[in-house]
């Protein structure tokens, strides 16, 4: 498996337990996301290094850069519709700028004068950001907030293939650590190394933190 892991417990102590915090695996270059799918869109991924066949453009599609906030929302690959667990490195590049272009899900004063100001906003943007409880391993919610970003329309296309730079299906690691969760030896639980990622946009903060 490409993807790095850490114990968990060592992890812990080192992430920031309140705030709105996007965590991630990264590098120079790329940062990872998951997305979790059915059988046949995400082996058709993972063998072909992009999304195709039956992965539909005319639905938005929602990107998790944070390991245990996918498996939350999957139920850790047992939810229907979700038992492939993919982790997609793309490019840096393509995910600020993906962050540059994010509107909020919900109108928020400090952000937008008013509703229609908002309104305006998300029609001409093809990025939604969302901000949620984050959760433990067990689903125990979390004063942390983890970002999630949904992609659509040409933003959703580049995604798919051209911001790309591999696609690995770590589904047998999520069924491993998925066990190891009732395991009394906590020591053995497993997460994919993850930090906080650093955004230096000024804007682009103001509109994340609003």
């Amino acid at each position: 498996m490409q993807l790095k892991v850490e114990p968990y417990l060592q992890q812990q102590e080192k992430w920031l337990q309140k705030c709105k915090v996007i965590m991630a695996q990264y590098d120079a270059d790329s940062i990872v996301v998951y997305q979790a799918y059915r059988p046949e869109i995400g082996h058709f991924a993972a063998e072909y290094g992009y999304f195709g066949g039956e992965f539909k453009l005319s639905r938005m599609t929602w990107i998790k850069p944070n390991f245990l906030w996918m498996m939350y929302r999957s139920g850790w690959g047992r939810k229907e519709g979700q038992e492939v667990t993919l982790a997609i490195r793309i490019k840096r590049s393509a995910f600020d700028w993906i962050l540059s272009q994010a509107v909020p899900s919900k109108h928020i004063p400090e952000l937008y004068e008013n509703q229609a100001a908002w309104s305006r906003a998300v029609k001409r943007s093809d990025v939604r950001l969302q901000w949620d409880p984050d959760h433990g391993p067990s689903g125990n919610r979390l004063e942390r907030r983890a970002i999630q970003l949904g992609l659509q329309r040409e933003a959703a296309l580049k995604y798919s293939r051209e911001w790309i730079v591999s696609i690995e299906d770590i589904s047998e690691f999520v069924v491993e650590q998925r066990q190891n969760l009732g395991e009394k030896n906590q020591e053995a639980f497993l997460t994919p190394s993850e930090s906080v990622y650093e955004v230096s946009d000024p804007e682009t903060v103001k509109r994340l933190q609003g």
